[in-house]
């Protein structure tokens, strides 16, 4: 039935099929009606009529924030609904993650954290590798489990507060688990907290650094065409008869 979009359980499976059943009685009633004589496009506005279902369900989505503690962790997401009679052993844990990150998110339009982030390399901004990434299980009684490691960076590109951000970056490998026949699935988010901490500054440079790099520069170069000057004269010196 690719146009229901009522809920899935048996009591609103039967009450569809009663009521596309009515419904299709009246069609035919008024068709025979109708004869011959109605126009084409005046029968297909009548099956849409017939036709109508409430507005496209958006799906199983899961969406909003988890207050925990700074240790080791997990949290898990299983098929459950109220709406539904599953058979939750047989559930395909395939999912994508659109977002998922550590810590307050970043507002990347906000004029500060634009300032800050702009400054730090990219190889410091994995603060949601996985965002946008697709886990998909092919067969039955499987399921994605997720290990992450977080850690935590600050960035320091000034001497001043507004110059400081505290973010979290992590890593994650993913990897298939398989789960007996009678078992549920679910998809498995492992966290660990790592004692360290990544630390991202800004160092100006001195002015006597400068000064020592320049004239290291100009040494090198009158070294430089020093030897170059002495091997041609060598080579270009005329022979004494």
């Amino acid at each position: 039935m690719p146009d229901y979009k009522m809920d899935r359980t048996v009591q609103a499976l039967v009450g569809y099929a009663k009521r596309k059943l009515d419904m299709d009685d009246k069609y035919k009633e008024w068709e025979k009606k109708a004869g011959d004589n109605v126009k084409e496009e005046e029968k297909e506005r009548k099956r849409n009529l017939y036709r109508q279902a409430r507005p496209e369900h958006p799906g199983c989505q899961v969406s909003g924030h988890l207050m925990v503690n700074r240790v080791p962790g997990n949290f898990h997401i299983e098929a459950k609904s109220v709406n539904h009679n599953l058979n939750a052993a047989m559930t395909n844990l395939s999912h994508v993650v659109n977002h998922l990150s550590f810590g307050e998110p970043i507002d990347t339009k906000n004029r500060k954290a634009k300032r800050i982030l702009k400054q730090v390399p990219e190889e410091h901004q994995q603060f949601a590798p996985m965002d946008g990434t697709s886990y998909v299980t092919k067969e039955s009684h499987q399921a994605f489990h997720h290990y992450i490691k977080v850690v935590s960076t600050h960035l320091n590109m000034g001497s001043t507060e507004s110059n400081m951000m505290l973010t979290y970056q992590f890593l994650e490998q993913s990897q298939v688990v398989y789960y007996d026949v009678v078992n549920v699935p679910e998809a498995r988010f492992s966290y660990d907290l790592s004692p360290m901490s990544v630390v991202v500054e800004k160092k100006n440079r001195k002015w006597y650094d400068y000064l020592t790099s320049l004239c290291a520069i100009i040494g090198g170069t009158f070294t430089t065409l020093g030897l170059i000057d002495a091997t041609l004269y060598r080579i270009l010196k005329p022979k004494k008869l």
